[in-house]
């Protein structure tokens, strides 16, 4: 094993925002990992790819595997124009890939990117696909990010993720515990731009409306939330039971609509908190941004929500993901079968190019 590896970190999530990608420092010292951004950049999507990556699901079969490589692609070509811009170089790449299908009761995950074609446009080597093996093993394929949370940032009680998806992780008696609470940004941004804005700037939008109490009832009633253990969400589960429930409020306007949405995603998140105890909470994600959303999370918990240098809030999902490639080709367990509901803890993900140096 080497003393440091240097890697590039590759993250798209639900809400289309764009693809984030990190140059990160990871070494191993007095028995513990330790970490360094060196430089982040998140490169905004296209209205061609937006479309692209939304209609995917709906597409003719053979449109899957060539958007598959036409991706993985267009990820090499970013690092390469990433590795220009700062001049900086890496030993490999861990690319998470963007989601289209996850339904991991039905036996499967699909996240586009191929690792091949990342690693033949940038010439690094790649690892990619860090679902698969865990939903073969009976898990949820999610969350993985817990074990970057409690080997890189254990000092805090939880880790708290504010992306298209809101999700936590946590300790308790010596056993990591990790699950997706909510939707977020996924819907948070869709009524945002339905108002004409690509997003809700510092909540102001959601501020400026009264939620409804019966909508807010409804969304908080869904058996999801009723679930404990192992539990992960989707686009798909939103758009089977979020959205129905909304289109039955046609009597709202969407800044209401927006408000109770806002008012739900605090009131599960802050409820989680309580229930568990915490009291220090490590809060990323661009949701972190979100000034009513935090605001209305900390006045429902007394918890001591804290939010990071801003490289961290923006990249810490994709320095996560760099640092899961570590342990990948230190053939060390990267995923947690006590988050995800997998028979077992183990290594996922799929190797792209030569390796060898760096084993």
């Amino acid at each position: 094993m080497k003393e440091n590896y240097r890697v590039i970190g590759l993250m798209s999530g639900s809400s289309l925002d764009g693809v984030d990608v990190a140059c990160c420092d990871f070494w191993w010292k007095e028995n513990s990992w330790h970490y360094k951004v060196i430089e982040g950049k998140t490169y905004p999507y296209s209205e061609m790819w937006v479309a692209r990556l939304q209609q995917l699901p709906q597409q003719s079969l053979e449109v899957f595997p060539k958007t598959h490589a036409f991706y993985g692609r267009y990820l090499g070509q970013l690092v390469n124009q990433f590795l220009q811009e700062t001049k900086l170089t890496a030993d490999f790449v861990a690319s998470h890939g963007h989601t289209i299908f996850h339904q991991p009761n039905a036996g499967f995950t699909a996240q586009i990117g191929d690792g091949a074609a990342i690693s033949a446009i940038c010439g690094l080597p790649v690892v990619s696909d860090f679902r698969s093996m865990d939903i073969a093993l009976g898990g949820q394929g999610a969350p993985l990010v817990p074990i970057g949370d409690q080997l890189l940032f254990g000092e805090y009680e939880a880790c708290l993720n504010l992306g298209g998806i809101s999700n936590i992780s946590y300790k308790t008696n010596n056993k990591v515990e990790a699950y997706d609470i909510s939707p977020c940004n996924l819907v948070l941004n869709k009524m945002a731009q339905i108002l004409g804005q690509p997003y809700d700037n510092r909540g102001m939008l959601a501020k400026s409306a009264e939620p409804n109490l019966e909508l807010l009832n409804q969304l908080n009633a869904l058996a999801f939330y009723q679930q404990s253990g192992a539990k992960s969400l989707g686009i798909e589960w939103v758009n089977q039971y979020i959205w129905p429930i909304v289109d039955q409020f046609k009597q709202l306007n969407e800044l209401e609509i927006l408000a109770s949405l806002s008012k739900h995603i605090s009131f599960q998140i802050s409820s989680v908190i309580n229930e568990q105890q915490i009291k220090s909470v490590l809060v990323t994600g661009g949701g972190a941004f979100n000034e009513f959303l935090m605001q209305q999370i900390q006045e429902n918990t007394s918890a001591k929500l804290v939010i990071p240098e801003l490289e961290l809030v923006q990249f810490k999902e994709a320095l996560i993901f760099a640092f899961l490639g570590v342990l990948r080709i230190c053939n060390q367990n990267n995923v947690l079968c006590s988050v995800t509901g997998s028979n077992k803890d183990h290594v996922g993900g799929a190797l792209y190019g030569n390796f060898n140096l760096l084993i």
